[in-house]
């Protein structure tokens, strides 16, 4: 269990607005990634070193962002003004986290603008609803070389989270230690003060050290 990627919800001025925003703060650009058509929602991607990256989502108006558990998120916190919507753990093998959630994972996609469909199962976007410090995880069915974060160069790195919540919390919910998952970032964990989750993440650009 690693983590694989950090998740942002477009603002009300929408995907383009959002993307083109958090980009000139990187001084880095955002890639077209296509639309998910089970969970009715859209995103962009900007590749980070260590096989990591970031997703900028946006609900369609589409019914599937209805009733999809992932297109309610999005639209959810978009509503709220956009922001960090959630981070995201990889595993190898889903078997496990089944049988801990007690639940079969649901399959995505995602047509690329060059045709390519990656595709995967997720579970546990109902839990990040429900306490946003939770994370969801992933389990690619595509090979490593088609992992979002080999879409272009990277030239960011992550480097610390600031997170709203309680370690031993995710834990428990994750059945390993949420520390093993996040061992390539420095973490904060703060008492929440409002809604639990993402704070901040601290990205490493060739300019120097940026928070978002």
């Amino acid at each position: 269990m690693r983590l694989d990627h950090l998740s942002f919800a477009a603002g009300p001025d929408g995907l383009a607005a959002t993307t083109d925003r958090l980009g000139t703060l990187l001084g880095a650009e955002f890639l077209d990634g296509g639309n998910h058509p089970r969970f009715g929602t859209r995103n962009m991607i900007l590749p980070l070193v260590g096989d990591q990256y970031v997703e900028v989502v946006a609900a369609l108006d589409h019914p599937a962002s209805d009733k999809a558990p992932f297109g309610q998120a999005v639209r959810a916190r978009t509503e709220l003004g956009g922001g960090w919507l959630g981070w995201v753990v990889r595993v190898d093998d889903m078997t496990p986290v089944e049988h801990r959630m007690g639940r079969h994972a649901v399959p995505g996609n995602r047509r690329r603008p060059d045709g390519f469909n990656l595709e995967w199962k997720q579970i546990g976007v109902r839990g990040t609803q429900a306490d946003p410090q939770l994370p969801f995880v992933v389990q690619w069915a595509v090979p490593d070389e088609q992992h979002p974060s080999r879409s272009g160069p990277a030239a960011l790195s992550l480097g610390s989270l600031e997170i709203a919540g309680d370690p031993a919390r995710v834990t428990q919910y994750l059945g390993e230690s949420v520390l093993d998952a996040l061992t390539d970032v420095e973490v904060r964990w703060v008492a929440p003060n409002g809604m639990p989750g993402i704070v901040a993440a601290t990205f490493g650009t060739p300019e120097g050290t940026v928070r978002i």
